[in-house]
């Protein structure tokens, strides 16, 4: 697993919603995109970010930042989250995992002892050319949104 690195050129991938609705990331030219991937929805750790980036909200929008969380969970799935958690924001589903390929975020994992292919949380910081600005792979789940927070607020 290589992960892109900040100056590569975010992959145009398209995706489903949480409403099965088609998002590509060229369509989101002219603003920033928080394009974060995450293992699984409704579990502890991912509902902790996303809640996080949840109240956070106001400020990414301060910052020219779109929040687009991604996970090889099915559309159903994402719904359901965003309803139960109240997520201000999109959910995209990358069941075949193609766009984590295209980021370098799945590969290999380890848990409780066993080795298994999976998705990597990641998180990249594209610019309104489509670059990738910014890559966040160090960071607590319960602490993701104050870090990208940082980031935004010393530039």
């Amino acid at each position: 697993m290589t992960p892109l690195e900040a100056g590569a050129p975010a992959p145009n991938v398209s995706l489903l919603d949480q409403h099965g609705e088609s998002i590509s990331l060229s369509d989101l030219k002219g603003k920033k995109v928080l394009f974060y991937f995450y293992p699984k929805a409704m579990t502890p750790g991912c509902t902790v970010q996303a809640q996080g980036l949840r109240d956070i909200k106001a400020e990414l929008d301060a910052h020219n930042v779109v929040t687009l969380g991604v996970s090889i969970d099915p559309v159903k799935r994402l719904g359901k989250f965003i309803e139960r958690d109240e997520l201000n924001f999109t959910l995209l589903s990358d069941e075949d995992h193609a766009a984590a390929d295209a980021f370098g975020v799945w590969g290999q994992k380890k848990f409780m002892g066993k080795t298994y292919d999976g998705l990597h949380r990641i998180s990249f910081l594209i610019n309104e050319e489509g670059v990738i600005e910014h890559v966040f792979n160090k960071f607590k789940t319960k602490t993701h949104h104050e870090v990208v927070l940082d980031y935004l607020n010393e530039k």
